[in-house]
């Protein structure tokens, strides 16, 4: 088997046994960007083949202080598959779940495609159908979450699931840069972040993405769900949490309103 094909075998099988495995960079220090995009395409495919259906995309470690939790310093890119989709409580032994972080992001749910390269923030703009806010839980198929950006490309990018709370928002009347996020755990605040954490402007961000998957012949479809990244610090999860995230137009302590909330209950 090729290279893509002995890596993405055995981070399926990682996936469906509940398991994690040694950094694939420690393994094989030749292993490129694109070799780890080829090692993720051969594992989705087999999760496709297992009856997944791709829904959209996502966008990782966009935020200085996820780069910085992570010691990974540029962005990366998976896929999200209905599989992921989660309406409700987070069952973390039936969504095999190893080390779940929850991670408090903006989501894009376009109208039209958007095909790299040349995509700009204005064009996600004029593409986007409405925003919501969300968690994505990320989780690592790799060894105690020690990833060099090779080993969470090729792991889809670290994605384990996600939840979207119900609000719609049309982008086009918001500053997305100064979006506010105020985010709980178990009824405690946590953390609080801005929309210009990730690349500036969350639009930016997806712009990156469309043209950076461009690059490999990968669209973003009408109907795609794009997860912008994170705005705030990763925070680990274990059965009982409960996190809850508030998107705000502004900082509450300036004025800001309350723009809706989306709830990750692990169970």
């Amino acid at each position: 088997m090729s290279k893509a094909e002995t890596y993405g075998l055995e981070l399926y099988e990682a996936l469906r046994g509940r398991r994690s495995v040694t950094p694939l960079i420690d393994r094989d220090s030749d292993l490129t960007i694109d070799d780890a995009y080829a090692i993720s395409l051969d594992f989705l495919a087999r999760r496709v083949k297992d009856g997944e259906k791709v829904v959209g995309k996502k966008i990782g470690v966009t935020s200085k202080a996820v780069q910085d939790m992570l010691g990974v310093h540029q962005p990366d890119f998976g896929f999200l598959t209905d599989w992921m989709f989660v309406e409700g409580d987070i069952d973390v032994d039936a969504k095999a779940l190893i080390a779940p972080r929850a991670e408090a992001e903006i989501a894009f749910i376009l109208k039209d495609s958007l095909n790299g390269p040349g995509v700009t923030a204005a064009d996600v703009m004029a593409a986007t159908e409405s925003i919501a806010p969300c968690f994505e839980i990320v989780d690592s198929r790799i060894n105690d979450w020690k990833i060099s950006i090779v080993d969470t490309v090729s792991d889809n990018a670290s994605c384990g699931v996600y939840v979207i709370g119900d609000a719609r928002l049309d982008p086009r009347e918001f500053d997305l840069p100064g979006l506010y996020v105020a985010v709980t755990k178990n009824g405690e605040p946590l953390s609080e972040g801005y929309g210009n954490a990730v690349q500036g402007d969350p639009a930016q961000a997806v712009a990156w993405l469309a043209n950076t998957l461009g690059a490999y012949g990968v669209t973003l479809n009408a109907g795609d769900v794009i997860l912008s990244g994170s705005l705030v610090p990763l925070a680990p999860a274990v059965k009982g949490d409960t996190f809850e995230m508030i998107l705000s137009d502004k900082n509450p302590a300036e004025g800001g309103r309350a723009l809706g909330n989306c709830v990750a209950r692990f169970v």
